[in-house]
């Protein structure tokens, strides 16, 4: 990898690497040599007033044991501690579960509760901020690429506390972006989505941030160690994603043989057993709609089971 002359590194030799890789994510932002980056990124989502940047957190240890690697749910996340006592958590979703409101309000009850041990009081519980980095769309139909939440009034918005703090950053959504960034919050979404070539040198030069986690890239790039690590992960990741898609597969499939089945006994009753059987067989989403878009125009059981005949042969 080559350094310009404005002290941009050429990224040649790194392009390839899926920076929203957890196991690579906590190498990059999760160690001592990263801080630069994880304040840089912090500054960028929290978007603190001038002045009470952060200039320093403490990393909170949650190293995992390689050999669960390749366990779908195993959770590589980032903890930081900053000088006041607020605890931030990152944590990257590939995949779509379907549950990630409930998923991020069950950790942050955890790491917030956590806090106290025997004696001490409430008082003690610091602020504790979730920052969820999603590779996915979870707000339908609002083209905004970061989402804040807290606890406020209903009516007037005043705020009950400000220990909840939990962020959604949708990388899908700043896909659609074809300019320059505007801030650095946009340059580090960039940056997740895995912008590479001139661009990224672009926005390297005007981030010191950014710059430093492309040079702990390099350096993990080389390791055969850090890339096997970084593999046995990625694999995880796309066991998680097609165990999720076959999920939905298999309960999409169940739903058109169950509407199929009610409708049948609805119209034709215990005479149509048989066939209701039949279509309990059939694990073909495709077939499954034919027989739903027609069965309904049939007037007779053999009309019926020539519509399933003709959807499956």
């Amino acid at each position: 990898m080559r350094t310009n002359g404005n002290g941009v590194r050429d990224l040649a030799e790194i392009r390839g690497i899926n920076r929203i890789n957890d196991y690579a994510f906590k190498r990059i932002f999760g160690s001592e040599e990263g801080k630069e980056a994880l304040l840089s990124f912090l500054n960028a989502v929290l978007k603190l007033p001038p002045g009470r940047e952060l200039t320093d957190v403490e990393l909170l240890d949650r190293e995992i044991d390689p050999k669960y690697l390749l366990d779908r749910g195993a959770r590589l996340d980032v903890l930081a501690r900053t000088k006041e006592g607020t605890l931030i958590n990152i944590e990257v979703q590939v995949a779509n579960q379907y549950n990630i409101d409930k998923r991020t309000m069950y950790y942050w009850a955890g790491l917030y509760h956590g806090q106290l041990t025997s004696g001490q009081k409430f008082a003690d519980l610091r602020k504790t901020v979730t920052i969820n980095i999603l590779a996915f769309d979870w707000f339908r139909g609002d083209g905004r690429y970061h989402r804040a939440f807290h606890v406020r009034d209903d009516e007037t918005g005043e705020l009950l506390c400000d220990d909840l703090e939990i962020h959604f950053l949708e990388l899908e959504k700043i896909k659609a972006i074809k300019r320059r960034p505007k801030d650095a919050l946009e340059a580090w979404m960039m940056y997740l989505n895995n912008l590479e070539g001139e661009e990224m040198e672009a926005i390297a030069m005007e981030n010191p941030g950014i710059r430093k986690a492309l040079t702990i890239e390099k350096a993990f790039w080389q390791s055969k160690k850090e890339r096997r690590l970084y593999e046995l992960r990625e694999k995880a990741m796309r066991d998680e994603i097609s165990a999720l898609a076959g999920a939905r597969a298999e309960g999409e499939t169940k739903g058109r043989q169950e509407a199929i089945c009610k409708y049948l006994d609805a119209r034709f009753g215990e005479a149509s057993r048989d066939l209701q059987e039949r279509i309990r067989q059939i694990d073909n989403l495709e077939a499954l709609d034919k027989i739903i878009n027609r069965i309904y125009t049939a007037g007779s059981l053999e009309e019926v089971k020539a519509v399933i005949d003709g959807a499956t042969n």
